[in-house]
């Protein structure tokens, strides 16, 4: 019986991770909640009481959906080492109706981040933010937008073991093969750092971020997955196909969807106001 959590039993389970074909982004999520995980140990007993106490520091310092995050880390890693015993409860969230308008990217907010971006010289991030946008891909499938790509006017992504076609509408096309060119790119990665490697999340997270002043947009509205929920809005506007739209995203489950396109409360009052229903 384990009485306490180690950093080799953590490698081990991460190589399983790895095993299993598990994204690089998920594998590296787990390997960072685990290792928070052990820094609290210290010392301590791995016991249900402990992990309770555990639990309920989350509580006081995340969000439920974070505190969620974190403790499906760790219950996979307990169902990995056989000690079902030490699983623990996910929170209950209650179910929101609207998107927090506090946190929903417009598109003339979207389009002064753009211009900021062109605005200060970095072409490169004004693309990276218009490609995310126009195609609706996730930050981590930009290593998939690639000269060969652009020349076929679609991209193969395969991400976490699923494969789909993502098509890139002409104008993005043009301009990023005109990009290409201006930057001697012949082949490979489109999006890539002075070294050559694939630009990563971290770079274009803190990048956008220093837009924010400038472009006079919230700095909670700035990352790059909120680029991906402007597309999938304005795609449902225009098809109101949410199974379609959810095959674009690359989602599994429609309700997964249904998150991307929720409108905000503020939207919601003026469509009541539209029906005029109170004489």
């Amino acid at each position: 019986m384990i009485e306490m959590l180690s950093a080799k039993e953590i490698e081990s389970y991460l190589i399983f991770l790895k095993e299993q074909e598990k994204s690089k982004e998920t594998i590296e999520k787990y390997k960072r909640e685990l290792y928070d995980l052990l820094k609290f140990l210290s010392q301590k007993d791995l016991t249900k009481e402990v992990l309770i106490l555990w639990k309920t520091k989350l509580q006081n310092n995340y969000s439920a959906s974070s505190v969620n995050g974190k403790l499906v880390a760790a219950n996979g890693f307990f169902s990995f080492l056989g000690r079902h015993d030490l699983r623990m409860k996910l929170l209950k969230i209650q179910k929101e109706i609207f998107s927090k308008e506090e946190k929903e990217l417009t598109r003339q907010e979207y389009i002064r981040l753009v211009e900021t971006a062109q605005k200060k010289g970095n072409i490169r991030l004004s693309l990276v933010i218009q490609t995310i946008c126009a195609t609706g891909i996730r930050v981590s499938e930009l290593q998939f937008i690639t000269v060969e790509a652009l020349r076929k006017g679609c991209a193969e992504v395969n991400c976490k073991g699923k494969r789909r076609i993502i098509f890139l509408p002409e104008k993005l096309q043009r301009i990023l093969l005109r990009y290409a060119k201006n930057h001697s790119i012949e082949e490979g990665h489109v999006f890539i750092t002075k070294s050559g490697r694939p630009l990563n999340r971290s770079n274009i997270w803190a990048d956008m971020k220093k837009l924010c002043r400038e472009a006079h947009v919230s700095p909670e509205k700035v990352f790059p997955h909120n680029l991906r929920h402007l597309f999938a809005r304005t795609f449902y506007s225009l098809e109101k196909d949410i199974a379609k739209l959810a095959d674009l995203l690359g989602h599994s489950s429609i309700e997964t969807t249904r998150i991307y396109i929720m409108e905000s409360g503020k939207e919601h009052r003026r469509r009541l106001n539209q029906m005029r229903l109170v004489w």
